[in-house]
C-alpha cells in the first residue's frame, strides 16, 4: 500500500504502475482539496472565473448563467471525448490517472474531493478508462485524452476491466462505485492539464532506463566475445572526460566484466616492445561500436536523468487553469496547462533511444559479418553454410526497425499547428511526442532482442561459457531459458517476441 501525502517520485509510480500497489489517500490531502473547493465556491459567487461561469477557449466571452453551470461541465466533457486511433494500453492510462490525481491533490484546482477519491478507487481496482491515442495537441493540456478520463468519472464511456472492454455504467454497478459530484469546475480541472503526456513520459523513462541497462550489458558482453582490450573502459581514460554519464557507463561495464577471462590487457600484448612487426594480425583498436560505448551511452544516461527530473517537476506541479491560491485568497489565470516542457523532453528522449537502437544494430552487424569480427561464421550460422541461414533473416528486421526509429526521432516540439479559432495559436504537441517516443522505445527493444539472441548464439559457437563474466553468464542463462540453441533454421518471430517481452518486463 502506497501512503499518498501529496507528492510522487519515480519509485511511487513504479510501485503503483508496475507492481500494482494500492494507493491510500492521506487525510491531509483530502483536507487540502476541501479547502481549495470551498474557497473557490465562495470566491466565484460574484466574480467572473474562467470555466466556472464562462464558456471555454474562444467562447470564454460568453457569461454562463448560474443555472447552467453544471451542464456546462458535462457539455465540455462529452463534446471533447473525441479521440481516435488505437486505445492507449492500460499501463499508460494508469500512469496518466496517477499523474492527474497528484496535480489535483495539490489544492490549486478547486475540485470536489470525490474526484480524488474515485480516481484512487479506479487505480486500486484496476479499472482503466478507454483513452484513444489520437486527439491532443498538448496546449490546453491533453484535452481530448483527459476528456475520456473525465467521461468515466461521470459514469459514462467505457473502461478496461478484468481484461475486457466494458461499459463504465456496468462496471460501476458491479463494483458499487458512484460517479463524481460535478459542483464547480470538475470537468475543466480534469481535462485542462498535462497528465496524459506526463504519465506516458514516466513509463517511457522507466522503460528507457531498463533498456539502457540491457544495452550496457550487451555491449560489455560483445567486448568479451571478441576479446577486446579493456583500456577503453578504464577509470583513467573515462575520468579524463568530465561527463558523469560517460563515467557511469564505463563503471557499469567494468563491473560487468570484472571476472571475465576474455578481455585483454594492452600491456600484455602491445606494450612489449615488438618493434619489428610490420603489420599486426589483430586490430590495435576495436570498432567504434565496441570501443566508444561509454561516449555513446553516456549522453543517453545524462539525458535520461535530465528528462526524469523535468517530468517529476511537471507531475508535482499545478498544470491546469485557472490556479486557485487559498493562502492568497485569489484565483490566477494563465497557461500552466501548456505542455512544452514535456514535449521537448520526450523529443530528447526519443533521440537518445533511437541512437541506442542504432548502436545495437551496428553491434549486431559486427557479430554477423565474419569479415569484421574474424572469429564467427557468417550470420553466426551454427548450421551448414549455404544450406542454413543462422541470424540472416532477423538482421533485416533489426535494420528496418532501426531505420524507422531514425525517422521517428524527428522532433514534434517544433510542429505547432494553430487551432481552436486561433485561441491555441502555438501548441506543444506533447502527447504526440510522448506517444512517438513510446513507439521508438518499443522498436529499440526489438532490435536489442535480436542482438541478445545473436550474442548467446555466438557464445555457444565459441564455446566460451566458462570464460565469460558471471554477469554475461547470467544474461546467457536468462535468454537460453527462453530460447534453445539452434543449428537448423527455425521460425524466428516467436523467439524474438518472447525475448522482447522478457527484457521489457525484467
Amino acid at each position: 500500500m502506497l501512503a499518498y501525502n501529496g507528492t510522487l517520485g519515480i519509485e511511487d509510480f513504479y510501485k503503483v504502475i508496475f507492481e500494482n500497489q494500492n494507493i491510500e489517500i492521506h487525510k491531509t490531502v483530502l483536507d487540502r482539496v476541501d479547502k481549495s473547493f470551498n474557497f473557490l465556491k465562495s470566491f466565484s459567487e460574484n466574480k467572473v472565473i474562467y470555466g466556472v461561469n464562462t464558456g471555454f477557449g474562444p467562447m470564454a466571452q460568453y457569461k454562463i448563467k448560474d443555472a447552467d453551470r453544471i451542464e456546462l461541465q458535462y457539455n465540455l466533457i462529452r463534446s471533447h471525448a473525441s479521440g481516435t486511433g488505437n486505445p492507449l494500453p492500460p499501463i499508460y492510462v494508469k500512469a496518466a490517472m496517477l499523474a492527474r490525481l497528484n496535480t489535483l491533490s495539490l489544492g490549486h484546482s478547486g475540485v470536489h474531493r470525490s474526484v480524488i477519491e474515485l480516481m484512487a478507487e479506479l487505480i486500486n481496482r484496476d479499472i482503466t478508462p478507454l483513452i484513444y491515442q489520437h486527439g491532443g495537441v498538448g496546449a490546453s493540456g491533453d484535452l481530448v485524452q483527459l476528456a475520456h478520463l473525465a467521461l468515466v468519472l461521470i459514469g459514462e464511456g467505457e473502461v478496461f476491466y478484468q481484461g475486457e472492454r466494458q461499459s463504465t455504467k456496468v462496471v460501476f454497478e458491479k463494483e458499487n462505485l458512484k460517479p463524481i459530484s460535478v459542483e464547480l469546475r470538475e470537468g475543466l480541472a480534469l481535462m485542462n492539464g498535462t497528465s496524459v503526456m506526463t504519465g506516458i513520459g514516466i513509463v517511457n523513462v522507466i522503460r528507457t532506463r531498463r533498456l539502457l541497462n540491457w544495452m550496457t550489458a550487451a555491449s560489455a558482453s560483445i567486448n568479451e566475445i571478441v576479446q577486446a582490450y579493456d583500456d577503453h573502459l578504464s577509470f583513467e581514460l573515462n575520468d579524463s572526460k568530465k561527463h558523469i554519464g560517460q563515467r557511469e557507463i564505463a563503471k557499469m561495464m567494468r563491473t560487468h566484466l570484472s571476472d571475465s577471462a576474455l578481455t585483454r590487457k594492452r600491456e600484455h600484448h602491445l606494450y612489449k616492445g615488438d618493434n619489428d612487426v610490420v603489420k599486426f594480425k589483430e586490430k590495435v583498436q576495436e570498432y567504434y561500436s565496441l570501443r566508444c560505448v561509454p561516449q555513446i551511452l553516456g549522453p543517453v544516461l545524462d539525458t535520461l536523468n535530465s528528462v526524469e527530473k523535468i517530468l517529476f517537476e511537471e507531475v508535482n506541479s499545478a498544470n491546469d487553469n485557472p490556479i486557485v491560491n487559498v493562502e492568497k485568497e485569489h484565483v490566477y489565470h494563465g497557461g500552466n496547462f501548456h505542455g512544452d516542457y514535456v514535449s521537448l523532453e520526450m523529443d530528447k528522449l526519443k533521440i537518445v533511444v533511437a541512437k541506442m537502437s542504432m548502436l545495437a544494430e551496428r553491434q549486431l552487424n559486427y557479430l554477423l559479418n565474419s569479415r569484421l569480427n574474424d572469429i564467427l561464421p557468417p550470420f553466426v550460422n551454427l548450421g551448414t553454410l549455404g544450406l542454413n541461414f543462422g541470424m540472416q533473416g532477423v538482421q533485416f528486421t533489426a535494420t528496418s526497425t532501426t531505420a524507422e526509429n531514425q525517422m521517428l526521432s524527428n522532433p514534434m516540439y517544433v510542429h505547432s499547428i494553430p487551432n481552436n479559432n486561433d485561441n491555441q495559436d502555438i501548441v506543444s504537441m506533447g502527447t504526440n511526442a510522448a506517444l512517438i517516443t513510446k513507439q521508438v522505445i518499443e522498436n529499440a527493444y526489438e532490435v536489442l532482442s535480436i542482438e541478445l539472441i545473436t550474442i548467446v548464439q555466438a557464445i555457444d559457437y565459441l564455446e566460451i561459457h566458462d570464460k565469460v563474466s558471471s554477469k554475461t553468464k547470467e544474461v546467457y542463462n536468462q535468454i537460453r531459458d527462453l530460447i534453445p540453441t539452434f543449428t537448423k533454421d527455425v521460425v524466428m518471430y516467436p523467439y524474438v517476441n518472447k525475448t522482447k517481452e522478457f527484457i521489457i518486463n525484467n
